[in-house]
């Protein structure tokens, strides 16, 4: 990521998605803590049921304190909207439900999020939802699943732990020459990372209480994409009722920009753990492994990428597997100045 890229995105996470002055003239946003909202007269009320007039109407539908957090997450992403939750599954599970209905057919990449799997291939079973599990990051494997009936396809990129990452760009073009939606976890990158939806991805969904919000102490989910489809999301966390408890916290800047920080220790940490004299060798249990070790195999298909710190994650066509973690193995040379250190 440039330094350019690094300013914007720390400007977005302070400013991106709120208004210039907010109620009272408070300098930080503020918390609105209630249930129900107020109408001036029934002509504000028949303006806001016309649609000509954009407000809350019932703490189950909306909250402004929670509205910021959308808005900012939706600059952040640079999608048209964004939608919160009460918990990054509420988030995930109410977008499938959005999609799909009985008789559709959904595709998982294997190594996608646990719970998810458990929903897709149990829950929407008993409603006459087929699925099929394909290998990870495998696009052919893709391609050849894709049935007249399949509505979406869901991956997580990238994966937690072994931080796969498929070729996005083809799964958005294959699916989308097909008519079907494609859904991305961005838990473990967070848009400050990378940003799915700028390879043609219809929806990607954030487990907030992760990195996004960062101190364990937010229980949230965030689903960002194109308006239509976010609206259809909405509509439905409106019947769930899975909204997020109008709270400080994913909107606070510092957890968005710590990330950053983050990002750079973890690199050093895992380099230098690589370079140990008593480093285990390639396949050990426990073996420190990550695409942005220089000493690992294939290090430039993956650390050289944008959710790793430099450009965009771009597949490299042809091998299905061409995003897939690499076991570590430390380089000889830097093993050897170690001992002798």
């Amino acid at each position: 990521m440039s330094d350019e890229d690094d300013i914007s995105q720390k400007t977005l996470a302070v400013h991106g998605g709120e208004p210039r002055t907010y109620p009272y003239d408070a300098l930080a946003a503020p918390i609105t803590q209630t249930a129900t909202y107020s109408f001036a007269d029934t002509a504000e009320l028949i303006a806001y049921f016309e649609g000509r007039k954009d407000r809350e109407e019932y703490g189950r539908y909306g909250n402004p304190s929670v509205r910021l957090v959308e808005e900012k997450m939706a600059a952040l992403e640079r999608t048209e909207d964004a939608v919160a939750f009460a918990s990054g599954m509420a988030a995930v599970t109410s977008t499938i439900l959005a999609l799909v209905k009985s008789g559709a057919h959904v595709i998982l990449f294997a190594d996608c999020y646990r719970r998810t799997r458990q929903f897709v291939t149990t829950f929407l079973d008993r409603f006459g939802v087929s699925n099929t599990l394909i290998p990870p990051a495998d696009v052919e494997a893709l391609a050849a699943a894709i049935r007249p009936e399949t509505r979406l396809v869901i991956a997580e990129a990238p994966t937690n732990p072994y931080q796969t990452v498929p070729d996005l760009e083809q799964v958005a073009e294959i699916c989308r020459e097909r008519k079907v939606k494609t859904l991305i976890d961005s838990t473990f990158a967070t848009p400050v990372n990378f940003k799915p939806a700028s390879y043609g991805i219809d929806i990607v969904v954030h487990s907030a209480t992760k990195y996004l919000a960062g101190h364990n102490d937010v229980l949230g989910g965030v689903v960002a994409g194109k308006a239509g489809l976010v609206s259809l999301v909405r509509d439905l966390r409106s019947v769930f009722g899975a909204m997020p408890r109008p709270a400080r916290g994913l909107s606070d800047p510092p957890r968005h920009q710590d990330l950053g920080a983050s990002r750079r220790t973890a690199k050093r940490i895992g380099a230098g753990a690589c370079r140990a004299p008593r480093a285990p060798p390639s396949g050990s249990p426990g073996v420190v492994s990550g695409p942005a070790i220089s000493s690992q195999p294939r290090h430039r298909e993956t650390a050289d990428e944008r959710v790793w710190g430099r450009r965009d994650v771009r597949g490299r066509r042809g091998s299905p597997r061409h995003q897939s973690l690499r076991r570590c193995v430390p380089n000889p040379e830097d093993r050897a100045e170690s001992r002798r250190r």
